[in-house]
């Protein structure tokens, strides 16, 4: 039976953590280091870039959460059907889901464009 896990929000903000105090600053390079390391497959399967790093981080958060969509006007590295086959293989390779990557647009409906 695969096991899961509850991620609690102040986990993912640690990444972002600006305090100084010795504690604070430990927690945010755990958290750095964790997410950083899923983030560092998409990069070393050349999936994204060296830089940006935020795109795979982005795609690594989606994918390990197991959003349906991951919304971004990133077209270039994200919502780009041309990369879309080579982020599903990857992914299915480390056993994580596919988010559907589409801009806002693509979510809106017929009726919701003016």
């Amino acid at each position: 039976m695969q096991k899961t896990v509850y991620i609690e929000t102040t986990i993912p903000s640690f990444y972002h953590e600006s305090r100084g105090e010795p504690e604070a600053v430990a927690r945010r390079q755990w958290t750095r280091e964790w997410w950083d390391t899923a983030a560092a497959r998409f990069r070393t399967h050349k999936v994204m870039p060296r830089d940006p790093v935020g795109d795979a981080l982005h795609l690594a958060l989606a994918s390990y959460y197991r959003c349906d969509f991951l919304l971004t006007w990133n077209c270039k590295h994200l919502a780009n059907a041309s990369k879309f086959d080579h982020i599903r293989r990857i992914n299915a390779m480390m056993g994580l889901f596919v988010p559907v990557l589409t801009t806002p647009l693509e979510l809106l409906s017929s009726e919701d464009v003016s």
